[in-house]
């Protein structure tokens, strides 16, 4: 099979396509023909040498996402068929024309959904699901505070606060991007240009004072003492991306006295138990609003897997609006 290979780490130069042996599935899992495979900021990082796979991961395949075609199952599968149409996450390996997934770590992808869509939806939407509702506690109501509206998660974050009855204030560096952030649910847009960031005063005046129970941050660092100085009493900043840098300095002060938490999540390096719980999570809670159209993957473009180099490209310019799909 063909899939996308890094040569070594560093920049976009040492993205390749390679022949890769076929993946065989094992006892309990599924081989699945690819057809989508969403793009990820991990996908940089561990190109990058920075974010390296799971034990039994590849390091230099990367993917996280995928939508495809059941194509054999491993001895004891019964949930799965050949000719199902699946999508689901990975710990790596999906950015190729085959990838070997746990039975219980697959979803069926529903009917009014496509495949290329479906290939960007599971990483973004499991991810923003698992954050603002099993670790963020989101209520209907809440005014909730998302960083990088433009990004993949931030657009699936944004339609699922909105469906939950929330108050969606979104910030980006980009003010195209939060005009556009609008038609999935942003009701207020804050833009934060060059130099330090500043938003906490705004988001005070938004929320009349209170400040957010819930911060759902990408950033990092950068914004980690705007993020403690927007929340409300007993708020809880959820950080999901450090793309400005891991260091971060706030005031420990204003977190005690608003009784307030910092949680970090990512899910790539969850025992399995815990993957497939998110999932069945998921699935129960996000893939009847997938079903009825009620939130939808935004896919900024899609590109054959042998332009896999020209995504990195494109992502690591921040030239993108929801999620690059690949299609081997």
């Amino acid at each position: 099979m063909k899939a996308v290979c890094f040569t070594g780490s560093g920049g976009p130069e040492v993205v390749q396509i390679r022949d890769l042996p076929d993946p065989r599935p094992s006892r309990g899992e599924v081989l699945v023909q690819v057809k989508a495979a969403g793009m990820n900021r991990a996908d940089l990082q561990q190109r990058a040498g920075l974010y390296p796979p799971p034990p039994g991961i590849r390091p230099d395949v990367p993917g996280l996402e995928f939508a495809g075609v059941v194509a054999g199952v491993g001895e004891g599968v019964t949930a799965w068929r050949p000719g199902d149409r699946v999508m689901g996450i990975a710990g790596g390996e999906a950015q190729a024309e085959q990838v070997v997934a746990h039975e219980r770590m697959l979803l069926p992808v529903p009917p009014s959904l496509g495949l290329e869509e479906a290939g960007g939806t599971p990483e973004a939407f499991l991810t923003a699901h698992d954050a603002m509702f099993t670790l963020g506690g989101l209520r209907p109501g809440w005014p909730v505070l998302i960083h990088a509206a433009g990004s993949g998660v931030a657009t699936a974050a944004i339609q699922l606060a909105k469906v939950a009855g929330a108050t969606v204030i979104g910030t980006s560096r980009t003010a195209d991007k939060l005009e556009r952030a609008r038609s999935l649910g942003l009701d207020h847009g804050i833009a934060v240009g060059g130099g330090e960031p500043r938003f906490a005063e705004e988001v005070k005046r938004l929320t009349g004072g209170e400040g957010v129970p819930l911060v759902l941050d990408f950033v990092g660092g950068a914004y980690a003492a705007e993020n403690v100085a927007s929340l409300a009493l007993r708020g809880r900043v959820i950080v999901i991306g450090t793309l400005s840098g891991a260091g971060a300095h706030f005031d420990l002060g204003a977190l005690m006295r608003r009784r307030a938490e910092v949680i970090g999540t990512v899910l790539r390096p969850r025992p399995l138990e815990e993957k497939i719980r998110a999932t069945r999570l998921f699935a129960a809670d996000v893939l009847p609003l997938l079903a009825a159209g009620r939130v939808k993957p935004i896919v900024d473009e899609v590109l054959p897997l042998a332009k896999a180099r020209e995504a990195h490209e494109r992502m690591e310019r921040n030239a993108t609006f929801g999620k690059l799909v690949l299609t081997p």
